[in-house]
């Protein structure tokens, strides 16, 4: 898939320099820009098309620890799978043998999902979760991993059929660039489907947001050693509350601690294995920035999207489709 990427600084392609690795080549080695200086390494089959180390270094931590946990075929349970669907609308059917483009593929959960329909998946991450990535989904033959910034993506414009991001972008700097920057990688004709977590005053109560300005300061390894003490005693409580009738389900979120018990079917170890990931998740991104549903239609229709929906299906989700001609969409 190399013919898909390109220097994110001058758009030009690149050519592959001293390839590597044996049996697999390009294992190790450089992309280097057709005309200029620009070179980017290649380890372990990633190309790195920015610094190790960033602002999204928490996620790398998280999904290098929990390289696994919430891919499908470890769960045994179709939950990234019919996450995924719900938020798209997208069938294995229509993906088979398009060009699908993960943006902020963590682990590689989604991308799972659509390498196992037939899809060509070009899975880029912000954070060293690419490693992650490539160690969870190297057995496919149509999955590149690419460590790359959503704010330069080396990539080809206009080059893919279905174009996702799924609880990503709220942890962006700035999440209406963000999304601007992925409508031109969509093919004439393709697909896009984004989620956030939704901004309304039920969401601004949330415990995350009261305790996320001391948490996001702390030492990543320090939460996470914290969590691991704390959790396996507040998620029991939340499941207690939870057990109250009527106002069970609202008055449990009050314990900062994300439960699955009675929504997602896992074992009581997986519980506790999702719990800490996702409590890791709400409390240590540098951003978190959730959205309104006018927004996101407003962000569609700039972009010149046709067929736009707006809807709740877990997140708050924004779909649409590039129209085919190109002169139709707004200068």
């Amino acid at each position: 898939m190399i013919d898909l990427l390109r220097c994110p600084q001058s758009g030009k392609s690149l050519r592959l320099e001293n390839p590597g690795g044996g049996e697999r080549a390009g294992e190790t080695g450089a992309l280097v820009c057709s005309d200029g200086p620009q070179r980017y390494p290649i380890r372990n089959e990633v190309p790195r098309f920015v610094p190790e180390s960033n602002y999204a270094d928490n996620f790398g931590m998280q999904w290098n620890k929990f390289s696994r946990t919430q891919l499908d075929s470890h769960s045994g349970h179709p939950i990234s799978a019919d996450r995924f669907c719900g938020a798209t609308a997208w069938s294995p059917a229509d993906l088979k043998g398009k060009r699908v483009l993960d943006i902020g593929c963590g682990a590689g959960r989604f991308a799972e999902v659509a390498a196992r329909a037939g899809a060509d998946v070009v899975a880029l991450d912000y954070s060293t979760a690419v490693d992650a990535c490539h160690a969870n989904l190297a057995h496919f033959d149509n999955v590149l991993v690419i460590q790359g910034d959503i704010y330069a993506p080396p990539l080809r414009e206009q080059s893919f059929d279905f174009v996702y991001s799924l609880g990503v972008l709220q942890h962006t700097p700035d999440v209406e660039r963000a999304f601007k920057c992925l409508p031109p990688l969509v093919a004439p004709g393709g697909r896009l489907c984004v989620d956030f977590y939704e901004k309304s005053w039920k969401s601004a109560l949330l415990p995350k947001y009261w305790l996320r300005p001391f948490t996001k300061r702390m030492p990543k390894s320090k939460l996470f050693s914290l969590l691991e003490v704390l959790v396996p005693t507040l998620l029991p409580a939340s499941s207690v509350l939870g057990k109250i009738p009527v106002i069970g389900r609202q008055l449990k979120r009050i314990v900062p601690v994300a439960n699955y018990a009675g929504e997602l079917p896992l074992d009581h170890q997986q519980q506790l294995e999702w719990s800490l990931l996702d409590t890791f998740d709400w409390l240590s991104p540098e951003f978190d920035n959730p959205q309104n549903a006018a927004t996101v239609r407003s962000w569609l229709e700039d972009a010149g999207m046709e067929s736009i929906e707006v809807l709740k299906a877990g997140h708050l989700v924004g779909r649409g489709v590039k129209p085919k001609r190109l002169d139709a969409a707004p200068t």
